[in-house]
């Protein structure tokens, strides 16, 4: 019996690797968080499995789902949006499953941020613009942000930012972000990204709280915010300039070590 984490991706059914939707196919048990797992997802369970709605259970309950399954011997698909790295409370469950012996394996899944680039039509990193990307987030109930951590120390160096779970907040995140950024900054807020009611909110830091206020969107949004997102002056890519000497392109030096 093995436990199976499996990345949904941001939404949409056909945005599941091959490899995760071979191991939903292929599990007995199904736990899934159906507050942001869309049932479309689901289709690719197999007919008669046991499907399990952790939104409204505790990681206790949760714990009691794979002990049962462990017993039954029946491996379980662990379905959670988007990709497995980041905010997905996977390392407290893998912790207990390791408590118990109880094997588990991890499949990632498409990002909420990547998905999120991609319905902007955007890089995230762009050549002497900004070529970081910070994932964060700031302190709320469930969790707060360590020391050091905070929006401005991020900030700081110009990257750019995909703030999760701070949609609600999006005036403080405006107020603090300005004073580095600039009001003229380029933001967005993208929300249900690959579902049929996606939204995309594209404006600058100055603009964005005003757009957002007959917006739907309560919690589920990112935050994007950086100078890439506007860009259309910068330096192409030396990467695919004639005169840039690489190991796979015609003239450059053979076998140049660390060459792209």
């Amino acid at each position: 019996m093995t436990v199976h984490f499996i990345g949904a991706g941001p939404g949409a059914a056909d945005l599941m690797t091959l490899r995760g939707v071979r191991l939903l196919a292929a599990c007995p048990v199904c736990l899934y968080a159906g507050s942001i797992v869309p049932r479309e997802v689901l289709a690719h369970c197999p007919s008669g499995a046991r499907m399990v709605d952790t939104a409204p259970l505790d990681l206790d309950a949760i714990e009691a789902e794979y002990l049962r399954a462990f017993a039954a011997g029946e491996d379980v698909a662990r379905l959670h949006s988007g990709d497995l790295s980041v905010y997905s409370a996977v390392a407290e469950q893998i912790r207990r499953l390791e408590r118990h012996g109880i094997p588990y394996t991890l499949t990632p899944g498409v990002p909420a941020f990547g998905a999120a680039a991609a319905a902007l039509g955007r890089e995230l990193t762009v050549p002497e613009v900004s070529q970081s990307l910070v994932l964060t987030r700031v302190s709320g109930r469930a969790s707060k942000m360590p020391p050091g951590e905070d929006l401005e120390h991020f900030a700081r160096t110009g990257a750019t930012l995909a703030i999760h779970l701070a949609v609600h907040r999006l005036e403080e995140v405006v107020t603090r972000l300005v004073p580095f950024y600039g009001e003229e900054c380029p933001a967005a807020v993208v929300a249900r990204v690959t579902w049929p009611d996606q939204v995309l909110v594209r404006g600058t830091l100055g603009t964005l709280v005003e757009q957002m206020r007959a917006s739907p969107v309560e919690r589920t949004g990112l935050i994007l915010v950086g100078p890439a997102l506007g860009s259309r002056d910068f330096r192409e890519s030396a990467l695919y300039d004639p005169e840039y000497r690489r190991r796979y392109r015609s003239g450059g030096p053979e076998g140049a070590a660390g060459a792209d």
